[in-house]
Formats: C-alpha cells, structure tokens, sequence
C-alpha cells in the first residue's frame, strides 16, 4: 500500500527508515531503470523495425513471454545488418540518465555499498553507463559485431549467451558471496519481469515506475519520481 507521507511510493513488507549502512550491495538492471530508454527498441529504429521489435520487448517486461532468452533472440535477429555506427547514435542523441540515478547511485557509494550493474541489454551501453556513474562492475549481452555491422546474433560467454532473469539472480548471489555478506544485505533496483528473481533474492526490493507485475511484488515501488526518492525510504 502507499505509505501515507510518501505520495507516489508503495512499500510492503518493510518499516521506514531503513539504513543504508545496513546494506554491503545494491545491484542495478538498466534499460528503463537507471538510463530513459530500452536500448534495443531504439537500435530497432535503425532497422526500420521499432514496431515489431517493440511489441516483443512490452510482451517480455510485462511477463507474457516467458522465455526471456528466446524473446531477446528474436528481437536481436531482427537487428542483422544495423550498422554499429547506430549504437553510437543511440548512445549520443537518445540515451539519458533516469532522474534522481545520480544522486541516489552517489548516495549509495558514499555509504559503502558496492555496485552492480546486471542488465539484459547489451555490454556497449552497460559498459558506458558503468564508467559514467563510477559503478564497480556490469554484466550485460554482448552484440557479434563483423565488418561494422551488427549480424543478428549474441556472442557466447562463460554464463551462456543471454544475461535472463535467472542470470541475474545468479549473477547478485554471486556478488554477495565475494563481498562475503548475506543476500538479505543487498539491494536490488529494477522494472520489468526479469528483475523479478534477482529482486525476490534480496533483502530490499525496489521498482522504478515498474510494470504492472514488479510493483506487485517489489517492497518499496516509486510510481511518480526519480530513482532518488528511494532515498526518502532509506536514510
């Protein structure tokens, strides 16, 4: 339910304040969290494809699609013969920084939290958001690029080929073993349906104007706001 004093959020299952401090890890998805868009809807315009390759992505977030691995495949195979020089344009012209990511990804280093992007997009935004906002590691999907031009496949690597929801899960699991602290110590952030495992792994849970589904299930949702009105949960 929405907390009284704090319009535009819904928690359940916590009691604010809680403290930062009592967290080692806060652990990112990107595409329509920390950055304004879903990046391959948008290397899709390139392609004359938005449309097609948009309808898929809602379907995913929205949880209707369930598998997630097959959903990107489709979406990816429909990008063969985009030039790279489109993912550049993606970065430069429509690519921007949720409200609020700064100031609460800032916030969160300050207090001593590791940071964590894992994100089911691919590695050329990731990696440039990962040094933008300073965060200590990305885990992402990497593009097979030949000839400058994208071939509609994935690259494999040591996981597999697709960061799903599951690798998510694994993937902040894995970050809390090597910080040596519990998974109820950790935090995850994020909106659509493949959020959903890491998120329910945690011992905080938040959603940034999340799909249907996630608000359902996310302990402290932000509905109107950026990302940085989590910081009126956590002290």
């Amino acid at each position: 339910m929405a907390h009284e004093h704090l319009p535009g959020l819904f928690i359940r299952g916590v009691n604010p304040p809680l403290r930062l401090a009592d967290y080692g890890l806060v652990a990112f998805d990107m595409d329509s969290t920390l950055i304004n868009i879903e990046c391959v809807d948008e290397i899709a315009e390139a392609a004359g494809r938005r449309a097609e390759i948009a309808a898929i992505t809602e379907a995913a977030m929205r949880g209707e699609i369930a598998d997630y691995k097959e959903s990107l495949r489709r979406r990816v195979a429909l990008l063969k013969g985009v030039p790279e020089s489109a993912l550049h344009t993606v970065y430069s012209h429509h690519l921007q920084l949720n409200p609020g990511v700064e100031r609460f990804v800032q916030t969160c280093r300050a207090a001593g939290l590791a940071t964590l992007l894992v994100s089911g997009g691919f590695t050329f935004f990731s990696d440039r958001i990962r040094e933008r906002l300073q965060l200590g590691e990305a885990r992402a999907n990497v593009l097979e690029i030949e000839d400058g031009v994208l071939t509609g496949r994935l690259v494999d690597q040591p996981w597999g080929d697709i960061v799903d929801g599951d690798e998510k899960r694994r993937t902040v699991l894995a970050s809390c073993a090597r910080l040596a602290i519990e998974p109820s110590q950790a935090i995850a952030v994020g909106d659509g349906a493949n959020d959903l495992p890491m998120m329910g792994a945690v011992g905080l849970s938040i959603a940034y104007h999340p799909k249907p589904a996630v608000r359902e299930r996310a302990m402290i949702s932000i509905i109107h706001g950026g990302l940085d009105r989590a910081l009126e949960v956590l002290r």
